[in-house]
């Protein structure tokens, strides 16, 4: 696999983990705590646990395949527990 497409492949796993991630805090949990409808946090949570898990494969791959440093493998570790940090990520990987 081209370095591109493997890049292009993280990044689109890294946006639908970040967008997951969002649906979870923002939408899944208020309905859990606010209108008592727990269900939504189960199901999105492991949806967004799947798509955390292969992120980081995919972080781990990138970081081997592309030689990547440390602190470069380190901001995209991070980037994944923020909400808004696969998007940010996803940003520096285009430039």
């Amino acid at each position: 696999m081209s370095n591109q497409n493997l890049i292009k492949q993280f990044k689109a796993i890294g946006t639908a983990e970040g967008i997951s991630f969002l649906v979870l805090v923002f939408v899944a949990m208020p309905f859990k705590y606010f209108l008592g409808m727990p269900l939504f946090v189960k199901y999105f949570g492991w949806a967004h646990g799947v798509l955390f898990i292969t992120y980081l494969i995919w972080l781990i791959r990138i970081k081997v395949e592309l030689d990547w440093g440390i602190k470069d493998f380190i901001i995209g570790v991070i980037a994944a527990l923020l909400p808004f940090g696969p998007f940010i990520f996803n940003k520096k990987l285009h430039a």
